[in-house]
C-alpha cells in the first residue's frame, strides 16, 4: 500500500518532465532507433540524437509561430513519429498538447477544439484539415494550424496554415534568437507542471479533458517498466489512437523512461503486416483487436484441408491443458512437455509467427474486459498475455498482474504505489501517484470524481480476493443490477461470453429489473461473410446476411452455448438469454452507439432501438423498424428492416436471490 508521502515524492535524478527524458535519451542513447515509420514499404529510423533535433527545431518553430507557455495544441492524426514529436515539443515550449481521434467527426473535434481553447491545431492531412476548416466559425481561439502532409494543400488560403516543414525550418533559421528562450521554457518545467490533457470517450456524456501532470506520467511509466522489466531494448508497434491515454503512455511515457522504439505502422490496411516484420516484443491491443484476430485464425482453419483441421483441433486442445501452466513455470509432466514442444513445431510456432507475436515477452489487454476463453487462447500459445485495470483518469494503471500469477477472472493486483479501496455498494476507489490533476473547467465533476485525500471513484463494482490479493470486477457499477428474481445481473460478463464465437462481432444483453434477459446481436461480416461464400450462399448486404435463416441458427446455437456455461456460475446464472435478435446494422461511433475507443454506449442502444427490446420482451416474433443511419460522407439516411426474434433453450437453475448489498 502506498502512502501519500509516496504518491508525492518528488522526481527523482531531475527528470521532471518528458523534455527531460529527450534530452537524457539523446546523451544515453544517441545512436539508437528511437523511432521508425514505414513509408512506400520501406523503413524509416531516426535514433533518439536524430529526435532530439527533430524536436528542438519544431519547438523553436513554435515559438516563432507565437506558441505561449499555457496554450493549448491539438494533435490530429495516425500514429507518425511527427505527431507524436509534436506533443513534445509542445510540452517543450511549455504547452499543453490534446491529441485527438482522428475518425472524430467535425462536431465532436468541435468540441473538444472549443473546450480546451486551443490556439494551435496540427493536423495530420488534407481530411483533418477540412474538418477543422468546416467547424473555423466556432472556434473563437483557434489561430494558426499546421499540417503534415502537403498533398492537395497547394490552393488553401495560407495565411493561417502552415507546412509542418517549413514551421521547422523557420525554426532552425531562427535558432540563435529563440534558443535561450527555449532553454527556459524548459527548465521551467516540474513534477507539477501539465504534460498532456486527454479526452475520455464520453460512454455517458461529452467527453472531459482529463489534465495529467508530468508526475502522473513519469511515475506511472517508471513503475509500470519496472514491474515488467521494459528496457532500451524493447520494440513497441504503435498503432492504437494517439488520443487513448493508453498510446500515450505506452509511445510516449514508458518509450521516454525506458528508451525503446517506437514503430508506426504504415497505414490501417498495412498494420497486421507490419506487425510481422516489427515482431515487437512489448505489445498492447484492446480486446476487439485480439478478438479480431482469433477470428481470422479460426477462418483460415475453417478453409484448411481435414488434416490440418485436425491437427489443429488436437494440439490446441492440449496447449489449453497445460500451455498456460508452462508459461508461469508451474510443474508440467515430461510426455505433457514433449506433446507441447512438437505442437509448438507444427503449430504454435507458425500461428504466432502468422499473428506477430514470436518475439513478444509482455503482452496486455484493457478498455474493457477480455472474454475468459479468448484470453486463455492466447496465453495456451505461450504468449504472455496480461489485463491490466485502469482508465485515462489514472494514467492508466491501477492494478497490473505479476508473472506467474495470471488469470482470466481477475485483473490483478495494485499497480506500484496504488492504493485501493471498495465501498459498501461495491464500488472500486484508487489512488495513486496516477491520479489526475483535474477535468478541465469542470469543478464539480472532479470533485464527484476525487475526493479531497485523493481517492477516485472509478464508476466499476468488484471486490478483492482474501486469498489473493486480486482485484476481481464484476461490471460498471451503473450496469450491475438485479433481475427480477433478486438475482445478480452483469451484463458484461455474458457479453464477452457471446464475443467469443468468431461470428458474433458485438452483445448488448438487457434485464435489469426483468424476469429473463434478452440480447442484441451484431455479426461480423468477415467471419459470416467467409462461412456464406464457402457455402455458395449469396447476399447482397449485412443487413441481408444478418437476417438468414442459417446464420439465425448459427447464432442461436452459440447462445445456448453461453447459456450452458453461464449456468455454472452460481451468482450470475440468472442472467442466461432467453431470446435474442440480430441487428440490421453494425453498431458505430459516427451514429453514437459505440464511443471512439470501441465501448457500447449502452444507454443510447435501448432507447434508439427500444422497439426492438419491447419486441424481445412481449412476445413478438417479427418486429419492423426504421434506423437513422449516418454514411462516411456525414450525410443522414434510414434504413428499414423486419426482424426475426429468436428464442433461445435455457438450462434451469436452482432459484435463488442475491442479496440488495
Amino acid at each position: 500500500m502506498a502512502t501519500t508521502e509516496q504518491v508525492m515524492k518528488p522526481a527523482t535524478d531531475g527528470l521532471a518532465s518528458i523534455p527531460a527524458l529527450l534530452q537524457r535519451n539523446a546523451k544515453q542513447f544517441g545512436s539508437k532507433a528511437a523511432y521508425r515509420e514505414k513509408e512506400y514499404g520501406i523503413w524509416q529510423t531516426w535514433s533518439w540524437a536524430m529526435v532530439e533535433k527533430e524536436i528542438e527545431a519544431l519547438a523553436l518553430g513554435f515559438i516563432n509561430l507565437g506558441v505561449n507557455e499555457g496554450d493549448f495544441i491539438a494533435v490530429i492524426g495516425r500514429n507518425r513519429p511527427y505527431l507524436y514529436w509534436s506533443i513534445v515539443a509542445a510540452q517543450s515550449v511549455g504547452a499543453v498538447p490534446v491529441p485527438m481521434y482522428a475518425d472524430a467527426s467535425a462536431e465532436e473535434m468541435a468540441h473538444v477544439l472549443e473546450h480546451s481553447g486551443a490556439r494551435f491545431i496540427i493536423a495530420e492531412d488534407q481530411e483533418q484539415v477540412d474538418k477543422v476548416i468546416e467547424v473555423q466559425e466556432s472556434l473563437h481561439q483557434f489561430e494558426h494550424m499546421i499540417y503534415l502532409d502537403p498533398r492537395g494543400m497547394r490552393k488553401y488560403d495560407h495565411h493561417q496554415l502552415h507546412e509542418f516543414s517549413h514551421v521547422q525550418n523557420q525554426g532552425r533559421a531562427a535558432y540563435d534568437e529563440f534558443i535561450t528562450d527555449l532553454q527556459e521554457r524548459r527548465a521551467k518545467l516540474n513534477y507539477d507542471s501539465t504534460c498532456v490533457m486527454l479526452y475520455t470517450s464520453g460512454t455517458t456524456g461529452k467527453p472531459k479533458g482529463v489534465v495529467l501532470s508530468n508526475r502522473n506520467i513519469i511515475e506511472s511509466s517508471k513503475n509500470s517498466s519496472e514491474f515488467d522489466h521494459l528496457r532500451a531494448g524493447d520494440e513497441i508497434l504503435a498503432y492504437l489512437p494517439m488520443a487513448w491515454v493508453g498510446d500515450f503512455i505506452f509511445s510516449i511515457g514508458q518509450s521516454y523512461w525506458t528508451g525503446f522504439c517506437v514503430n508506426c505502422p504504415e497505414s490501417a490496411d498495412t498494420m497486421m503486416t507490419d506487425l510481422r516484420e516489427i515482431g515487437p516484443t512489448y505489445y498492447f491491443a484492446p480486446p476487439r483487436v485480439f478478438e479480431t484476430q482469433l477470428t481470422t485464425v479460426m477462418i483460415r482453419m475453417e478453409d484448411a484441408s481435414p488434416f490440418k483441421k485436425k491437427l489443429f483441433d488436437y494440439f490446441m486442445a492440449h496447449a489449453k491443458k497445460v500451455g498456460p501452466d508452462i508459461l508461469d513455470g508451474k510443474p508440467v509432466g515430461m510426455m505433457d512437455r514433449f506433446k507441447y514442444f512438437l505442437g509448438d513445431l507444427a503449430i504454435y510456432g507458425p500461428l504466432k509467427n502468422t499473428l506477430g507475436f514470436s518475439r513478444i515477452r509482455v503482452g496486455y489487454t484493457a478498455g474493457e474486459a477480455i472474454g475468459p476463453e479468448i484470453f486463455e487462447f492466447y496465453r495456451s500459445l505461450g504468449i504472455n498475455l496480461k489485463q491490466l485495470y485502469g482508465q485515462t483518469e489514472s494514467s492508466v494503471f491501477i492494478t497490473v498482474q505479476p508473472d506467474g500469477e495470471v488469470r482470466a477472472d481477475t485483473v490483478g493486483v495494485p499497480a506500484p504505489d496504488v492504493e485501493l479501496r471498495i465501498e459498501e455498494n461495491g464500488e472500486i476507489f484508487y489512488r495513486g501517484p496516477g491520479t489526475f490533476v483535474e477535468y478541465y473547467k469542470n469543478a464539480k465533476s472532479t470533485a464527484d470524481t476525487k475526493d479531497a485525500l485523493g481517492w477516485v471513484a472509478t464508476g466499476d463494482a468488484g471486490f478483492i480476493e482474501e486469498s489473493s490479493g486480486h482485484l476481481r470486477i464484476i461490471d460498471r457499477a451503473k450496469d450491475v443490477g438485479q433481475m427480477a428474481s433478486g438475482a445478480l445481473f452483469a451484463p458484461k460478463f455474458v457479453e464477452n461470453k457471446l464475443k467469443f464465437f468468431p461470428n458474433i462481432l458485438e452483445a448488448v444483453v438487457f434485464g435489469n429489473g426483468r424476469e429473463t434477459c434478452t440480447a442484441f446481436i451484431n455479426i461480423d461480416l468477415t467471419a459470416v461473410g467467409n462461412w456464406a461464400e464457402r457455402n455458395n450462399i449469396a447476399y447482397a448486404s449485412y443487413q441481408e446476411l444478418a437476417g438468414h435463416p442459417q446464420v439465425l441458427e448459427t447464432v442461436r446455437a452459440h447462445v445456448e452455448d453461453v447459456n450452458k456455461s453461464v449456468a455454472q456460475d452460481a451468482m450470475l446464472s440468472g442472467c442466461q438469454i432467453h431470446r435474442f435478435l440480430i441487428l440490421h446494422k453494425e453498431l458505430d461511433a459516427d451514429d453514437g452507439e459505440m464511443t471512439r475507443t470501441r465501448k457500447v454506449r449502452r444507454g443510447i442502444v435501448e432507447e434508439k432501438f427500444s422497439d426492438l427490446l419491447v419486441g424481445l420482451y412481449d412476445g413478438s416474433k417479427t418486429v419492423s423498424t426504421v434506423t437513422e443511419v449516418t454514411y462516411e460522407d456525414g450525410r443522414k439516411g434510414s434504413i428499414s428492416a423486419t426482424l426475426t426474434m429468436v428464442d433461445a433453450a435455457v438450462v434451469p437453475v436452482t432459484a435463488h436471490k442475491v442479496a440488495a448489498e
